[in-house]
Formats: C-alpha cells, sequence, structure tokens
C-alpha cells in the first residue's frame, strides 16, 4: 500500500438497465433520476441489479434500508444469527419487539416496509466452504458486512472464481476500513490480507466495543459504493482502501497493489489462523463447557470454581451465581497465582462475555495447569450464552420456572 492518489474512474456499470420505469417508480426516486450521473437509465440498472448483503448486522444493516430505498431490484441476506438486546444500539434496523428472532427475517421485513417493490431473498445460513460460491455467484455484487475472518477468506475466494466484485468493510474500536474488491480490477483481499492477523490484535466488537454512529457511517458508505458499481458512475474504491477515525473525524485513502507473485484463487478455503478449529492451543471439547452443561453442574453441587473475566462495569449487568469475579488482567499478569486458593482442587470454569477472553485465558493458564487434580475449562458463548439458555429454558418450562421462583422465597 502506498499513500493518497487519484483513481480511474472510467469503470463500466455492473448490471444492463432494466424494464422502463412506471410513473409510481418516477415518482418514488425522482431525486435521484434528477441527478445528472444517474437518470432513468442509473434508475433502470438498479431496479436490475442483484446485491447479496453478507451479515444484517451493524454494517449490513444501514446498508440495507439505503440500498432498498435507492431502488435495487433484488436484495439478498444473509446470516445465521438471531437479534440480541446488544445489537440494538448500532443495528438499527432491529428493534425490542423482535429480540431473539432471526435476523435475516427481521431485516427482511424492515425492507419490506421500506419499499415494497423490492425482492427480497432471505439465506439463513452460514457461509462455509461447500455453499458460498453457489450463493455468491447468483448476485451481481456483494456487500461483507461480517465481522469475522474466516467468512471473508470464505467470500473473497468465491469472488475471485466468480467474478462478483466485492464492497469490504471492517471496523475495529473506533476505525473503520472501506474497500472494493473487483477480481481483475485492482487489489483482491487476499493481497491486502495474505494471512489474518492473530485474535488479540483483532478482537470482535462484542469484546472491543464499538460506537452505534460508526458501523453507520460505513455501512452507508458501502451502500454507495455499490450504487456507484451498478450504475457504472462515481469512481468506486476499486484498487483502494478508505481509513477512517471517529475519534480524530479524520479519513486518509490509500492506494492497494495486487501481488503479481499471488495466484488467482480456484478453490474456497479458509487460512488455518481464521479457522479457530485449526489454531494450535485453542480449547478443544474436552476443555469447552456449554451453558446447560454448567447450569446441570451447579444445581448437582459439584466442587466447582467459576470465575468471572469480565470487566467491573461489564459485571452490572449480572454475573452467574456463586462466580468469583477476577477480570482477565490479572490472570494476564499474575497466571494461575491470581486464582482462589484451592481451585485447582476442583473444576475451574472460566468465563467473559462471548467466549473469546476466557478461550485465550484458558490458552494462558494451560501450561501451568498440568498436573493438577480438576479440569480447567471455559464457558462457549460466555455470559450471553448463559442468559440465553437461561431465557429458552424459562420459555420451554414456564411452569417449572414459577414453581422454582416460588420456592427460592423466604
Amino acid at each position: 500500500m502506498t499513500g493518497e492518489l487519484a483513481t480511474d474512474p472510467g469503470l463500466p456499470p455492473l448490471v444492463e438497465p432494466g424494464p422502463e420505469l412506471s410513473g409510481q417508480q418516477i415518482r418514488r426516486y425522482r431525486r435521484q433520476i434528477t441527478l445528472g450521473h444517474i437518470g432513468t437509465d442509473g434508475q433502470r440498472r438498479l431496479r436490475a441489479a442483484r446485491v447479496l448483503v453478507i451479515g444484517a448486522g451493524g454494517l449490513g444493516t444501514p446498508a440495507l434500508q439505503y440500498l432498498a430505498g435507492a431502488g435495487i431490484g433484488t436484495l439478498g441476506i444473509v446470516d445465521d444469527d438471531t437479534v440480541d438486546l446488544s445489537n440494538l444500539h448500532r443495528q438499527v434496523i432491529h428493534g425490542v419487539d423482535v429480540l431473539g428472532r432471526p435476523k435475516v427475517d427481521s431485516a427482511a421485513e424492515a425492507v419490506a416496509r421500506l419499499n415494497p417493490e423490492v425482492t427480497i431473498r432471505r439465506h439463513r445460513l452460514r457461509l462455509t466452504q461447500q455453499n458460498v460460491t453457489e450463493v455468491l455467484g447468483d448476485y451481481d455484487v456483494a456487500l461483507d458486512g461480517t465481522d469475522n475472518f474466516a467468512t471473508r477468506y470464505l467470500v473473497a475466494d468465491a469472488s475471485e472464481i466468480t467474478g462478483v466484485p466485492v464492497v469490504w468493510g471492517a471496523i475495529l474500536r473506533a476505525q473503520g476500513q472501506v474497500s472494493v474488491f473487483w477480481p481483475g480490477r485492482g487489489a483482491h483481499y487476499r493481497d491486502v490480507f495474505p494471512e489474518p492477523p492473530a485474535p488479540e490484535v483483532a478482537p470482535s466488537c462484542a469484546e472491543a466495543g464499538v460506537l452505534g454512529t460508526l458501523p453507520g457511517l460505513l455501512g452507508m458508505i458501502m451502500a454507495s459504493q455499490v450504487i456507484q458499481l451498478v450504475t457504472g458512475t462515481g469512481e468506486p474504491l476499486v484498487g483502494r482502501l478508505l481509513l477512517w477515525d471517529e475519534v480524530t473525524s479524520t479519513s486518509r485513502t490509500l492506494r492497494l497493489e495486487r501481488d503479481p507473485a499471488r495466484p488467482s484463487a480456484t478453490r474456497v478455503e479458509v487460512p488455518r489462523a481464521a479457522d479457530p478449529s485449526c489454531r494450535s492451543g485453542v480449547p478443544g471439547p474436552e476443555e469447552t463447557l456449554d451453558a446447560p452443561g454448567l447450569r446441570g453442574l451447579l444445581g448437582r453441587g459439584a466442587e466447582l470454581t467459576v470465575i468471572d473475566l469480565r470487566e467491573d462495569w461489564e459485571t452490572g449487568a449480572g454475573m452467574i451465581p456463586g462466580a468469583v469475579h477476577i477480570p482477565l488482567g490479572e490472570i494476564r499478569d499474575r497466571g494461575v497465582a491470581a486464582l482462589p486458593a484451592g481451585a485447582g482442587g476442583g473444576e475451574v470454569v472460566l468465563y467473559c462475555q462471548s467466549g473469546g477472553r476466557s478461550a485465550r485465558a484458558l490458552e494462558q493458564l494451560r501450561p501451568a495447569w498440568s498436573g493438577r487434580e480438576g479440569r480447567l475449562r471455559h464457558l462457549e458463548g460466555g455470559y450471553t450464552q448463559w442468559v440465553e439458555s437461561a431465557e429458552t429454558e424459562e420459555q420451554a418450562h414456564p411452569a417449572k420456572t414459577e414453581e422454582q421462583a416460588h420456592s427460592a422465597q423466604p
């Protein structure tokens, strides 16, 4: 990557114009048809376009709203997650009325309310090596708003195989990046990121935090890139990387160069460092406990020490009953010496908010734990999964939950 530059705006439109616009469509889109570089021809291209939005989260949901408003003809939505309360400060397409529902359904319904003319395709699935090429290949352009490196590499390879350009965005704390990876035109994702960074260098939003305005801004920029590509207007970020710092309100644009030594992708594969199941030292099944399993151990009165690794402010939202609070920083500084006396005699379960920090703490403690009687495990999905599993059990057995609540009263 090198410094500031201008780029060649002469990129062809991705999509041929669709049918003539109706009178109602002209009235709906009049404000953008009035723009000389869009006109009726550009609006017909938008109406004919098929756009795949990968991730109905912080980046995907603002993009979905503005793409629907702009009149994109077909919007595909890929997501296998459900709406959580912690999503709502930034994923504003969802609301409290859809908590627990699939994000694809919530997003699709919001798009339909905004623009009933849009054809919506729901893909409630996780992209894999087996399905990503087939899904991506059915669209003109994809918008990658995912928050994990494994999926980003899958999408990048499928893009190069199918020729479908990808508008890509990413966020870390107060900084964001946007680029366009169009096979055969400029750099590819793997040219910029040959290998994924270590987990501690690029934590998720759940661990690192994010203000909702940052993904909102970047998602709208990504939507504008899609519109430019579809209509063949403007200067999209092909071969360039836009950097935005929300704290300083500054931006830079860097040139991206293709690596001439890198062969084009002929198959979809995830780098080992991006696949949690392939990274050495990552907790295995025998070192992992799910929320129902932990609840069962607690209910049986097993010899157990549960350790909450979160920060002080996080515990204000609740803790697992009986847990001991030891922030991750103490584990990092003192190792096993930070654990309560006698913790090595029985089972020790570490947990954080979503499972990432507890997995890393287990990796750090594992060498010094060798030879102790008790097992060292971490809670998969963290406190978030603990709360969700409790809510699921309450919905499945309301009478039992009510009986337990009455029996707990003095």
